[in-house]
């Protein structure tokens, strides 16, 4: 019997905790529930559907009774959606037996209902075991973390992989092309650490032969001083020399694995698909190849050197320790178990503690990223405050992590001191003693103790290092869980180059699929050279999601896409884009000036065809109105611009590259009537002997069009030109209908206004 009724029962929503434990008949335990949003009429309400080791138990507010369905062959549970609505049947061989409606933010927690009652139905039906009770009782809180848009815990530690140590060994691949470098930087820290190791020896015999004989009543020996001093100064003065050697040439090659490693990871980042960058965030990916970036560069150019310094300078310790007096050596090396035992004790707990604080940190980044693109919403909407409060939640949940790691290791740094100290003691008392029976001379503890103060020093340097590999290591495993994506949209190992492209768009039954969802399906479409088709429909019936699809963006998830009878998987990527201009409903400019966002799509692009770009987009007359003309600087993301000079700008970078496939991704919706006009002309130029694929809003925009597609629910519907169309009295009709009532409101609105503005100018 699987435990697990009491601890779903407690998860529940407080109005349905009760309700629901009285419909438990014997030995029957709750695995998971979902909360319903809406009703059968799409009205806003509330609901729940209960998968049990029995059945399933479904009710909607209101409802008398609960329904439930007993499982049996032939009984199954489906979901569906359209256009952000989603819908979950439930069916036997003979019919559909009832069905719930809910927002698809709730898709995945419906996802997770549908494999438990899926899991449950198998069981009942071949006997085949479901998950032990303990996994299930792991996840019985899954659809309550996902319904409220939380991470279930237990899911995470499940499904997050903590970072290794061993993905250091990973930067080997950047090392590589640096080895005959590294190998000279290795033989010169080695040498510069024997160097280092020289002036202890020779105080022993300084000892020995010169100040204690001399503390006798013998005289000094000034030969043997000059001899001791002129070793130690040259010793000195050449472990400085290596040193600075050294630390110069293994920094450069640090410096140039840490710029190959930010070059690769954004070029691999940029050559990822759309789809990867819809589930990151801005800031995220921002610290990633920044911030972790340069901690790993810090670790290779600065701690890892000083790491092999430490582990040569030990080693070396031991054994000229062991060579001088093997007892003494052995008590000095007793802390060194004690203290590697200490390392890898806390190794663990610090590896996942930095990768947490990495996490954490980004969601700061992310903050910082929403808000300052986007001031001028927090100002408009007065919400500045509400930023504040999101800013400081998540600087507070960085706070309490670092807290967290900060109490394990400012633990082990002193427990590491005092057991040197400890160490250091020990041989004090253990040289003493054996001067004391004549076993050693003052010179040799002098020799043990200076040796054993370096020793101890490295010990305790390598066991601060810790933390910094650790950091290290959680910031190189998020680098490479950016190299290790692996793009959905792949190129083609033996590309198709195209040299030029006549235009010719085939859709054989193409449908695509984003996650569980389907947004389009069955499309079957042939586009002529320079023929313009406008894509008309509701939002959400599939227009952007066939252009992106076109433009490869997006990998169909059936059919094929031909362009001249090629499938555009085969072909070249960068080069069958070249072939395509796109301007969108939100121009996008960098910060530049207004001359090198025109040529983005053709950085060698001539002055002449600059302008020549800008006149036939009419964007020439305007420019030459700023300060500095096409030198004038348009700010972040165009910010300096009108919407209307911004979609300008765009139309003339996609005239510039005179494309053979144009996408107009609803271009004048976001302006003005006047505005509207200017870009319109400007299109004209621009559609000129393309092949035209448009959206618009404004379904009069696309009257002029040689066809229009109509779609809806991810289908295409209707086809024909607007006349052909309005005579059918179908689909496209009554859209049509309904924008002409909007407009003539709006006119009839406007009126008055417009009348007591002329008076007023009067």
């Amino acid at each position: 019997m699987l435990r697990t009724d009491y601890l779903t029962i407690n998860h529940l929503p407080i109005n349905w905790a009760d309700e629901v434990a009285s419909q438990l008949i014997d030995q029957e335990n709750i695995l998971t529930w979902l909360p319903i949003d809406l009703d059968t009429q799409l009205h806003f309400s509330t609901g729940l559907i209960v998968v049990t080791n029995k059945r399933l138990l479904a009710k909607m507010f209101g409802d008398e009774t609960w329904q439930a369905w007993h499982y049996r062959n032939g009984l199954s549970l489906t979901q569906r959606d359209y256009a952000g609505i989603g819908c979950l049947e439930i069916y036997d061989p003979h019919a559909r037996l009832s069905f719930w409606r809910y927002r698809l933010g709730n898709d995945a927690a419906v996802s997770h209902l549908i494999h438990c009652f899926t899991e449950q139905l198998d069981y009942h039906l071949t006997g085949k075991l479901p998950p032990s009770s303990d996994t299930l009782a792991q996840c019985l809180t899954c659809s309550a973390f996902l319904s409220s848009k939380e991470e279930c815990t237990v899911c995470e530690k499940q499904n997050h992989t903590p970072p290794s140590t061993w993905a250091l060994f990973r930067l080997w691949r950047f090392a590589k092309p640096y080895k005959g470098r590294l190998l000279i930087g290795f033989l010169l820290t080695l040498c510069s650490t024997a160097a280092t190791l020289v002036p202890p020896y020779l105080t022993m015999p300084l000892m020995d032969n010169v100040l204690i004989p001399y503390q006798n009543g013998q005289p000094i020996n000034t030969d043997l001083v000059t001899l001791y001093l002129s070793g130690l100064l040259g010793a000195s003065i050449l472990a400085w020399i290596l040193g600075w050697t050294r630390t110069y040439m293994l920094a450069r090659v640090s410096e140039r694995i840490g710029a190959d490693l930010r070059t690769t990871t954004y070029e691999h980042m940029l050559n990822l698909s759309q789809e990867y960058f819809g589930g990151k965030r801005t800031g995220d990916l921002m610290a990633r190849i920044g911030a972790e970036t340069d901690r790993i560069n810090l670790f290779l150019s600065l701690h890892l050197l000083d790491f092999a310094t430490d582990v040569i300078m030990i080693a070396m310790t031991a054994v000229i320790l062991i060579s001088i007096n093997p007892w003494l050596a052995l008590v000095t090396l007793v802390p060194l178990p004690i203290i590697l035992w200490l390392i890898h004790s806390v190794r663990h707990r610090l590896r996942i503690g930095f990768e947490k604080v990495d996490r954490i940190w980004a969601e700061v980044n992310n903050v910082l990223a929403d808000t300052i693109p986007g001031i001028r919403v927090v100002k408009a909407f007065a919400q500045e405050k509400r930023e504040a409060a999101r800013f400081h939640a998540a600087n507070q949940r960085n706070l309490h992590v670092n807290d967290r790691v900060n109490r394990v290791w400012s633990l082990f740094t002193p427990t590491v001191t005092l057991l040197t100290e400890m160490g250091l003691l020990v041989v004090w008392v253990c040289g003493i003693w054996q001067i004391s029976r004549d076993e050693i001379t003052v010179g040799v503890l002098t020799a043990f103790l200076a040796y054993i103060s370096r020793f101890y020093i490295r010990l305790d340097s390598m066991s601060r290092i810790v933390s910094i590999t650790q950091k290290a290591a959680a910031g190189t495993k998020r680098i490479f869980d950016i190299l290790d994506q692996v793009s959905s949209v792949p190129e083609s190992p033996n590309p198709v180059h195209l040299s030029a492209t006549q235009g010719r768009i085939e859709l054989r039954n193409v449908a695509f699929r984003y996650g569980t969802r389907s947004i389009v399906r069955d499309i079957n479409l042939t586009i002529q050279p320079g023929e313009m088709i406008g894509l008309v429909g509701h939002s959400g019936s599939g227009k952007s999601t066939l252009v992106n699809l076109i433009c490869r963006f997006y990998d169909v998830t059936g059919g094929v896409i031909l362009i001249d009878g090629h499938d555009i998987r085969t072909l070249s990527i960068a080069e069958y884009r070249k072939h395509i201009g796109l301007v969108l409903q939100e121009p996008f400019l960098f910060f530049g000036t207004i001359s090198e966002n025109i040529a983005y799509g053709k950085p060698g692009a001539t002055p002449e065809e600059i302008v020549s770009a800008a006149r036939a987009a009419h964007a020439h007359e305007f420019i030459l109105r700023l300060p500095h003309g096409y030198d004038s600087l348009v700010g972040e993301r165009g910010q300096a611009l009108s919407g209307g000079e911004r979609q300008r700008i765009s139309i003339a970078r996609a005239l510039l590259i005179n494309p053979r496939i144009l996408i107009l991704d609803e271009a004048t919706s976001s302006v003005d009537t006047t505005t509207e006009k200017d870009i319109q002309q400007a299109l004209d130029n621009l559609v000129r002997g393309r092949t035209t694929i448009a959206i618009a809003h404004r379904l009069s925009t696309l009257r002029e069009a040689d066809r229009l597609i109509v779609l809806d629910r991810g289908m295409i519907v209707e086809i024909g030109t607007h006349i052909e169309l309005m005579a059918q009295q179908g689909y496209y009709y009554r859209l049509w209908l309904a924008q002409a009532r909007n407009v003539d409101t709006e006119d009839k609105t406007m009126a008055p206004i417009e009348a007591h503005s002329s008076r007023g100018s009067v």
